[in-house]
């Protein structure tokens, strides 16, 4: 491990070099007018895994973008760790709000980073974290120290859903054939608190329409005579929580599960400073389900945010206008056991229920996933932890996050396989916002790392 590790303390600019030509190329999912950039950045992962040491590489093609595979088979009797990742990133709106252009990356120092961050659309999510395997792996390959089997499984449609990996995944059982998949798509509490997440909330996404009149109306004529689709949406949008701030749709706790007062109170030995969070994101008080502390609330707890809200005219000037419709995406974050499809049919049953006389409504599902769980006395978090306390030289906290990545609970669903969460982001990262960025402090600690855990790993399966 000394000869890994030295290899990548004598490579780390030429690594930052590669990240930022790889954060160059605008590879937006969501944007067909970006359709090129996203199969220019599988090209250029899968030439880089040619180029470290990878066997049977290929752009696999789906119905939308291509998965990227390759992997190195050392010994069939060995264990073999599949890392998953993506390459495909948010849309970089509202580009104005960025301090520095979203595809021209460049590096700044923070308060938080005082080495430096880079700042790119991608640069935490994923593409940086992503890259943090395939250096890792270079730097075992090149050092002639990889203890196992690896496997390469990197997607252009996670930001999107993965519409097409579940397919992709269910035709390839024999190709992916694991003992345990490794991702880097989450985070840590902070850079002297390693922590791994050990669970992921699942997810509802729908789109709502609300259409009143035939046409847009003259609000001098018609106003107060006929039902104005947007202040009917925002009635039952909030309508959709009560005042404790718990969402009122029929059926939606009965399947929620409330954690013992043991575990919420190991849950809250994690660090967390109010004032510190609150001035982060410069609020005067938190906001949620009464009952529930903040962390809880943004882990443990199912919610219910808008996350988009427009009809009617909103240029320059004025126009006095009743608008014919409205439109909302709603997303809901899901805990165990509680089904995407289910909770999508419930809140589709309750939200046409409520639409007044003189108004149609029509609910769109579009992505979900379910939550996932992953054990703290398993193998793969035994060898994470270890992991991560030989590099930031104490142990990490094990977490339950807000966030949703759909296929964890697909890979198990499928592959029969659990997956361990080897997150190295910030909260501060600003991931899905204007000036996302990524520490260099975490970069290369994520590429001392993980080789670390399969060093571990491969071993603890052995004894």
């Amino acid at each position: 491990m000394e000869s890994t590790q030295a290899y990548i303390q004598s490579n780390k600019e030429r690594f930052l070099k590669e990240l930022i030509d790889l954060l160059r190329i605008p590879s937006v999912s969501a944007d067909p007018a970006f359709a090129g950039d996203v199969r220019k950045t599988a090209e250029l992962l899968a030439a880089g895994l040619e180029n470290v040491g990878a066997d049977n590489v290929e752009i696999c093609e789906t119905a939308g973008y291509p998965i990227v595979y390759g992997d190195k088979i050392i010994d069939p009797s060995l264990p073999t760790v599949l890392v998953y990742g993506h390459y495909d990133v948010q849309p970089a709106d509202p580009i104005e709000l960025w301090i520095s252009p979203p595809f021209d990356p460049v590096i700044k120092k923070t308060d938080i980073h005082p080495e430096g961050a880079i700042f790119a659309r991608g640069a935490c999510d994923d593409k940086g974290q992503m890259f943090m395997h395939v250096k890792a792996f270079e730097a075992m390959i090149k050092s002639g120290s990889l203890p196992c089997n690896v496997k390469f499984m990197i997607e252009g449609e996670e930001e999107v859903g993965s519409e097409n990996l579940g397919l992709f995944v269910k035709n390839n059982h024999d190709r992916l054939d694991a003992d345990i998949i490794l991702v880097s798509d989450t985070g840590i509490f902070a850079n002297d608190v390693p922590s791994i997440t050990t669970g992921l909330r699942g997810l509802s996404y729908v789109e709502v329409e609300v259409t009143g009149p035939n046409r847009d109306l003259h609000s001098g004529l018609y106003g107060g005579c006929v039902a104005n689709p947007i202040n009917i949406l925002s009635k039952m949008i909030a309508s959709l929580h009560d005042e404790n701030n718990k969402i009122t749709i029929p059926g939606f706790y009965d399947k929620v599960i409330e954690l013992s007062d043991e575990e919420r109170s190991e849950m809250a030995k994690a660090p967390f400073k109010k004032e510190g969070y609150l001035k982060a994101l410069d609020i005067e008080d938190v906001y949620g389900e009464t009952g529930y502390s903040t962390m809880e609330r943004g882990s443990i707890r199912p919610t219910l945010d808008v996350n988009g809200i427009w009809g009617g005219y909103t240029g320059e000037g004025a126009k006095t206008v009743i608008a014919s419709q409205a439109f909302a995406k709603i997303s809901m974050r899901l805990v165990p056991d509680q089904d995407p499809k289910e909770i999508t049919q419930l809140f589709y049953d309750h939200f046409i229920s409520i639409a007044p006389l003189g108004t149609r409504v029509k609910v769109t599902p579009h992505h979900g996933g379910e939550a996932a769980v992953t054990p703290i006395d398993s193998i793969g978090y035994k060898a994470a932890s270890m992991a991560y306390e030989k590099t930031f030289g104490k142990k990490p906290i094990p977490v339950r996050s807000g966030g949703s990545i759909p296929i964890v609970a697909m890979f198990e669903k499928e592959l029969g396989l659990k997956t361990i969460l080897m997150g190295f982001g910030l909260d501060s990262d600003a991931i899905h916002s204007p000036n996302e960025h990524y520490g260099l402090f975490n970069f290369y600690k994520g590429i001392e790392t993980i080789p670390y855990f399969f060093s571990y790993y491969s071993k603890l399966v052995k004894s």
